[in-house]
């Protein structure tokens, strides 16, 4: 599988990507380790793919009377660090050293306020069908790249951290493929500088 290449920079933005700045985002606190990557999903209308909607929704400009379904989204500020679309073509909103409002009220391993030490990672689909290849191969170079500036320790769901709450990524994202990508990309970086770490975990399924 070809993986795009992807870098991030000194200020926490990936090259080779689109960017988008989100005003949804507040500093860190000084000193907090960034060890976790939240995988989610996401598409609005529900089900529906291809649009700008998402992207609106991040940019506080969603037309909410375009459909239905954006009603209820009035009240919601909210952001991810990263959308991967079906195609693969990646949209960053907030700089990786930020923190992005992506999780709301989240628990990993008794941490509550998930926000604070992860990152965000939005995949365009649902909870009803599988994502695409080119999916994979982008989040999977994105974790390597991300793993390369943070001190990434665990990837895991966001319904492993909000349960009962949030369903997401869902039944249909093949954690089993992305940690086999992962190995394969990782093998293929394993020697740069001595930056990479063989300790990633994954908490997804």
């Amino acid at each position: 599988m070809n993986f795009p290449a992807i870098a991030i920079d000194t200020t926490g933005w990936a090259d080779n990507v689109l960017r988008m700045p989100s005003p949804n985002f507040d500093q860190r606190a000084e000193g907090m380790p960034i060890g976790l990557l939240v995988v989610h999903n996401i598409s609005l209308p529900p089900g529906e793919f291809g649009g700008p909607y998402i992207a609106d929704l991040f940019l506080n400009r969603l037309d909410y009377d375009a459909h239905s379904y954006f009603d209820q989204l009035r009240a919601l500020r909210v952001s991810a660090h990263f959308l991967i679309r079906r195609d693969g073509q990646i949209i960053q909103f907030v700089s990786a050293f930020d923190r992005a409002w992506h999780a709301g009220a989240s628990v990993f391993c008794g941490r509550e306020r998930c926000n604070d030490f992860s990152i965000g990672i939005e995949l365009e689909g649902t909870d009803f069908e599988p994502f695409e290849d080119a999916q994979y191969a982008a989040l999977t170079a994105l974790t390597i790249a991300l793993q390369e500036v943070c001190p990434l320790q665990d990837v895991t769901g966001h319904e492993q951290i909000a349960p009962g709450r949030k369903t997401d990524p869902g039944p249909f994202f093949d954690w089993q493929n992305y940690r086999k990508l992962y190995r394969l990309a990782f093998d293929g970086k394993a020697g740069k500088a001595g930056k990479m770490r063989d300790d990633l975990r994954f908490y997804g399924d």
